[in-house]
């Protein structure tokens, strides 16, 4: 017997990993104020530059002797920006438990071939850091994008380490509470938890970290877009917003609005009661459903942002075909866009469910994805 149609559908079926939906509250029109047309050397283009730093600092609570910089390319652009120019004064860790950090594994083995010990876990679990020497430098994403896995804290992380840590937090920013004590740079994008444009990354870095900066030269050449010294000294600049080159202010007004919704919501604990009530929802039909679990096993290391769903019905015989009809059924029905799973992951879904998602949303999703799941296996039965 066919599953009913459920009656409603989520008001708002953006459920992308990223770019991520808009804050609720969003409208074209708040972005009236933007700087469009002017130089973002302008005393107008400056301050809002600055203000987008200072609001990300007083969200997130970043220490006061830390700097906050806007450089180009995203989460990637800051990644690479920090790999570049603090690598090879001593070894490295490489940890990876799904595809970007695998790239990073990539970029830093293959292109600037340094030494470097390389730890890897499957999707759905990470690396184990009680077996990661920090007096090395160590570089890691602190929530898979990919993989739904994260890191469940810093204790792990030894406050008195030799060598940096170099953490991708894109995902976590904003809804995971990162100890900023245990980072020495950390990166992120405006395109995920604030629901941001694309195209700008944050480059945060600690007091060692510059220390770094303005006492080691790596052996190979920079490009001009990833130098952060000048004469042996930080540029200060970059990190007051005077970016290395010219950002969209269309999209750093569009960030300012995010931020501002942030505090309205809250802040930080407000932004993460948010997400970890819509991952919430989804951790609870997974334990009502015998045929859908997490990806990742073990509670403690589920993000609460990218949740990752696996099938797990023993009828279902082509994991990737049927994990692909699911989404596209859901797509097609305006009930949830680009929630498959990433493509170098494991099949099946990959949900976001950050603070701009609305936790009744969420609800209503289960409800489509039940009837999605019912609707799919009766056609491959039938097709079988």
């Amino acid at each position: 017997m066919a599953m009913t149609k459920p009656a409603t559908r989520p008001d708002n079926p953006r459920f992308s990993s990223g770019p991520c939906a808009k804050p609720p509250t969003f409208e074209l029109s708040k972005l009236s104020d933007a700087a469009l047309g002017r130089s973002h050397r302008a005393a107008v283009g400056k301050a809002k530059l600055k203000a987008a730093i200072d609001e990300t600092r007083a969200i997130l609570g970043v220490p006061a002797d830390y700097r906050i910089g806007i450089v180009p390319a995203s989460d990637t652009g800051a990644m690479e920006m920090a790999m570049w120019s603090l690598l090879g004064a001593r070894k490295a860790e490489m940890l990876a438990w799904e595809s970007f950090g695998a790239g990073w594994v990539t970029d830093v083995v293959k292109q600037l071939k340094i030494d470097a010990e390389i730890k890897t876990a499957d999707y759905g679990q990470i690396v184990d850091f009680a077996t990661v020497d920090f007096d090395n430098d160590v570089v890691f994403t602190w929530n898979g994008t990919t993989s739904g896995a994260r890191v469940p804290n810093g204790d792990a992380i030894l406050t008195n380490r030799e060598g940096l840590t170099i953490c991708d937090a894109t995902s976590a920013a904003f809804a995971q509470d990162l100890p900023w004590d245990k980072l020495d740079v950390t990166t992120f994008s405006w395109q995920k938890v604030m629901g941001g444009e694309a195209a700008h990354g944050m480059l945060i870095l600690s007091p060692r970290a510059v220390e770094r900066l303005e006492s080691y030269t790596p052996a190979w050449p920079l490009p001009k877009i990833f130098r952060l010294t000048k004469g042996g000294k930080l540029i200060e600049g970059i990190f007051v917003g005077e970016t290395i080159n010219t950002p969209s202010m269309l999209a750093v007004e569009d960030y300012l609005v995010a931020l501002e919704w942030a505090k309205s919501v809250g802040g930080l604990k407000g932004l993460m009661a948010r997400a970890d009530a819509n991952a919430k929802v989804l951790w609870d039909f997974c334990d009502r459903n015998d045929w859908i679990a997490n990806l990742a096993d073990d509670p403690a290391t589920r993000s609460n942002t990218s949740v990752c769903l696996k099938f797990t019905d023993e009828r279902i015989t082509d994991g990737a075909a049927f994990a692909k009809a699911v989404a596209k059924k859901l797509a097609d029905h305006n009930a949830a866009y680009d929630i498959g799973a990433y493509r170098d992951a494991p099949a099946g879904l990959r949900i976001w469910c950050g603070a701009t998602i609305e936790t009744a949303d969420v609800e209503k999703l289960t409800l489509w994805l039940k009837w999605a799941f019912e609707e799919v296996l009766a056609e491959q039965t039938e097709a079988a």
